[in-house]
């Protein structure tokens, strides 16, 4: 990639540097200093348009996801709007995102003009967030979290925090801190939560530290609990971004419009909202209030940075059934949400069975046909399930790439359908089965004799609304687009000739294999 950068009123072509696919941040730094001559000991700061500096971590995923452009400068520009210029070696460097395709550099009214590291550096440590903001700040957002309460009455208890509670309550203040911040937050954003810790926790303060709060976030190394974390969260959205290209696009990640006239709640109502939810007994009240906080719940899992707190903002998916069919049909509006119940049973579980018989024979395929026709309970499998399962034999993974590991469709049905025994430890089987996507999770005596049927989403057990092997699966197709997850790679195929050949969703828009054409032609053309 290359990128614009000017220097003193002179604008040059930069190259930027990759390694291993991922754009190196030391390098780019360097071919700057040199593209225009400048000591190598010149210290360079990158910042985004609203003053918040860029770190190395995150260089990578900013350039891959919009069009960016520099202006560099250095102690000796006799640009007024330069600060510390006394400060030895000093450099700034201003960072605006592109106005245009061709990469030119932003209006000048709309940038910033960044000081030294130095300086910078030195302002956020003499001039520390207020105290009683930071103490607030936390204090409210542990409150807001569900088992937040829990790391105060283990901090009266003893005085301490274990190390697992700690690390819970680090992952509750950034997850509040994105929320509220984004997924980059400002230095002093960062230094307002460490701050806060120990105003709230006094024996968590360091007493051998300058501020205290170091071992939480030091702002001179850009180490601590919550930078690690913060860490961790970037590096997992921008894997999400990578691995999930194709199948975002026209699929459950993709903005859409809300199909109802329920008025939205934002600001202070909406916060009250869901607030009253979290510890309201009326289920009528709790879908209300879902009605109006949906808005709010559709940016939530849209931004990579606080999809994963949304079952922890709305707790009440895992208590109250029906609220994920509620929320799709906000999305797409009733008569699209009823369409699989309304056509699978009656159009396509019979002709999906007649396919299969022409497969090359297999024992999975043999056995699954068998219970799917039974429709009783002298099957290894549910019926209902067994059909379902058929559809992915129609429409199996596809490998993608030399490197791509191999799935069959047996696997691939494993991470749609599981199976558990009553009586068996439902944490422990969460704990072994470590799935990224949404799968249905089937509690009974046996596979063909299923009592209970659940969602299972980032670890977290969600109830179906009506406990059939049919309605199961639609609600877990609509837990991606309700959570915006994306497909799993290897149920891609499965799940859009679904989306597209049942719900009618994107038709003709989302991009489809061959196989899904072909399947869904000799589908609808076929008799029963």
């Amino acid at each position: 990639m290359l990128v614009p950068v000017e220097h003193e009123g002179v604008s040059k072509w930069v190259r930027v540097p990759r390694t291993e696919d991922v754009y190196d941040y030391p390098e780019f730094l360097q071919g700057v200093l040199a593209k225009f001559d400048l000591p190598g000991s010149t210290s360079l700061v990158l910042k985004d348009s609203a003053g918040v500096e860029v770190d190395a971590d995150i260089f990578d995923e900013l350039l891959k996801s919009s069009q960016v452009s520099f202006k560099a400068f250095t102690g000796q520009c006799n640009d007024s709007r330069v600060l510390d210029t006394s400060s030895e070696g000093s450099s700034l460097l201003e960072w605006s995102p592109c106005r245009s395709s061709q990469g030119s550099s932003s209006n000048s009214d709309s940038t910033v003009i960044l000081e030294s590291t130095k300086a910078r550096k030195k302002k956020l440590i003499e001039g520390p967030p207020d105290n009683t903001i930071a103490k607030d700040t936390v204090k409210v957002a542990l409150y807001s979290k569900p088992g937040g309460d829990q790391v105060f009455k283990e901090y009266e208890k003893n005085n301490c925090l274990s190390d697992s509670t700690r690390r819970k309550m680090v992952n509750m203040l950034v997850a509040d801190m994105v929320e509220s911040h984004g997924r980059i937050p400002s230095v002093n954003v960062r230094i307002t939560y460490a701050l806060g810790i120990i105003i709230l926790f006094p024996s968590l303060k360091d007493p051998d530290s300058k501020a205290g709060y170091e071992h939480f976030y030091d702002p001179q190394s850009g180490s601590g609990y919550l930078a690690w974390r913060l860490k961790t969260v970037q590096r997992s959205i921008a894997q999400e971004v990578r691995t999930s290209k194709v199948t975002s696009q026209n699929g459950p990640k993709s903005h859409r419009n809300i199909f109802t006239s329920v008025q939205q709640l934002s600001g202070d109502e909406c916060k009250e909202a869901m607030s009253m939810m979290k510890h309201s007994t009326d289920v009528t009240l709790v879908r209300d209030k879902m009605k109006a906080t949906f808005q709010h719940r559709q940016k939530v899992v849209q931004d990579s940075a606080t999809a994963a707190t949304v079952l922890d903002l709305f707790p009440r998916f895992l208590d109250t059934p029906g609220l994920i069919d509620q929320d799709f049909a906000m999305l797409f509006g009733e008569e699209v949400s009823g369409r699989f119940l309304a056509k699978w049973p009656t159009f396509f579980k019979p002709r999906v069975i007649a396919d299969c018989k022409n497969l090359p024979q297999s024992a999975h395929v043999d056995e699954l046909l068998r219970d799917a026709r039974l429709e009783s309970d002298d099957g290894v499998w549910d019926h209902e399930v067994a059909a379902i399962l058929l559809l992915l034999y129609l429409l199996p993974p596809t490998t993608k790439g030399k490197k791509s590991t191999k799935v069959s469709a047996s696997d691939a049905a494993d991470r749609l359908m599981k199976f558990m025994k009553v009586g068996q430890s439902m944490d422990l089987f969460l704990k072994e089965t470590s799935l990224a996507q949404p799968y249905v999770l089937c509690l009974g005596e046996r596979k063909n004799r299923i009592q209970n049927f659940f969602i299972v989403l980032d670890q977290k057990v969600i109830p179906c609304a009506t406990q059939t092997g049919v309605a199961a699966f639609d609600e877990l197709f609509k837990a991606h687009f309700t959570f915006a997850v994306s497909y799993d790679e290897a149920l891609c195929n499965f799940y859009t000739f679904i989306q597209t050949t049942v719900y009618g969703i994107d038709v003709g828009v989302v991009k489809e294999s061959p196989r899904v054409k072909e399947i869904r032609s000799r589908i609808l053309q076929s008799a029963a």
